[in-house]
């Protein structure tokens, strides 16, 4: 349904009340970048944790460790996609999030950070939803390690029955054996690897560009009270 709060009956103004109330309103975004700001600032300055644990991930070049898909760079952001090894196709939000990755990878590279995407279906589902989709970007599977439950972002089936807030730092019940997330990584100069940082729910909004624009517009993401119901893969927008 769509939300139409703010929309019907909205006050129209002259031009010079339009621009007072936008720039009254200017005082606030500046305010807003700021703080955010501040608050990469300061996740900046997390602690860092050493990361023990060796993992062989399936690739287009094949095999790959975790310290491999470094290439040259010393940060690594891996976009973790829902798609479980049963599911015939990715996950249709994740593919939302995944429609901003290809054109922005390259300017990513020239600042030291290598992108990659990792599920834990096998390899061959992934390459066929991957060309489906038209997607270029790096993606791996991580279908025979435990990559993706270690990162908090799969969960076995005796985690969900027990209904535990296994999600988000503990804070939401996952629902379902995958979900989404970001996660960041850091090699140093003797090659050890540090996991910097890592978001789930909400906090990987900042990642879609799609969201960011339609914040921008009188109706905003119109998600009413089922956000994302309206989201399709972008080839089927016209079924």
């Amino acid at each position: 349904m769509e939300n139409q709060s703010g929309i019907a009956g909205h006050p129209v103004v002259s031009h010079e009340e339009w621009f007072s109330a936008r720039k009254t309103f200017l005082a606030r975004e500046k305010e807003f970048t700021r703080l955010r700001d501040e608050l990469s600032r300061q996740r900046r300055e997390l602690p860092w944790e050493k990361v023990e644990k060796s993992y062989l991930f399936e690739g287009p070049r094949g095999r790959e460790t975790l310290t491999d898909l470094f290439e040259k760079r010393s940060q690594l952001v891996v976009y973790h996609f829902m798609f479980p090894p049963d599911w015939s196709e990715g996950c249709k939000h994740c593919s939302f999030w995944a429609d901003n990755f290809n054109d922005v990878i390259i300017h990513l590279n020239h600042r030291d950070v290598t992108f990659v995407v990792i599920s834990r279906a096998p390899m061959e589902k992934l390459e066929e939803f991957r060309k489906r989709m038209g997607w270029s970007f790096k993606w791996l599977s991580s279908h025979d390690n435990d990559f993706n439950y270690d990162y908090g972002v799969s969960f076995t089936p005796q985690q969900l029955e027990s209904g535990a807030k296994l999600f988000n730092y503990s804070s939401i019940s996952p629902g379902m054996t995958d979900r989404e997330g970001t996660s960041v990584f850091y090699k140093d100069e003797q090659g050890a690897v540090f996991h910097t940082y890592s978001t789930y729910a909400r906090g990987i909004d900042m990642t879609n560009t799609a969201y960011h624009y339609l914040d921008l517009t009188p109706k905003g993401r119109d998600e009413g009270h089922s956000p994302q119901s309206w989201v399709r893969h972008h080839d089927r927008y016209a079924d």
